[in-house]
């Protein structure tokens, strides 16, 4: 199934937590069927070191991590956060590192974090693997994105 990509709020106390610390709050979004991921690429040096701490966060201008969190549609409207298993990887022309990926709980929402380190300035390209709970077959999806320092 081709996704299907907008722009749209992230729920939940952890990316509300980042918005106030790097005025960062819009994320990607990819429709899978009923299952909606949200997507984000935050440098790590834009979270507050507590909250850093708190989520095991390395801060460093150089480090950067990529943040998911699903949705399922509900048949009777809303929506639910779900788990689901990701494996993935982070690439650019001369380095590539296998993401591994963290669960993050926060009241109802669930986040799964994964961090890489970056070169400034450059293009990293993303391919990741999900399978949502429930789900009886993965899909898979591929992004770009410029990370800077600071």
């Amino acid at each position: 199934m081709k996704p299907v990509v907008r722009k749209t709020l992230l729920p939940g106390f952890l990316l509300v937590l980042l918005a106030l610390q790097s005025n960062f709050g819009n994320a990607d979004t990819r429709l899978f069927g009923d299952v909606e991921l949200h997507y984000s690429v935050v440098n790590s040096t834009f979270v507050d070191p507590a909250i850093a701490g708190r989520y095991g966060i390395v801060r460093a201008k150089d480090r950067a991590f990529l943040n998911l969190a699903l949705r399922r549609q509900l048949p009777e409207g809303g929506d639910v956060a779900i788990t689901a298993k990701f494996e993935g990887r982070t690439w650019d022309l001369l380095q590539n590192q296998f993401l591994n990926f963290r669960e993050i709980r926060e009241g109802e929402a669930i986040y799964y974090i994964a961090d890489f380190e970056f070169s400034n300035g450059e293009i990293r390209f993303f391919d990741i693997t999900l399978l949502p709970e429930g789900a009886e077959q993965s899909d898979q999806f591929r992004f770009q994105h410029k990370v800077y320092e600071d």
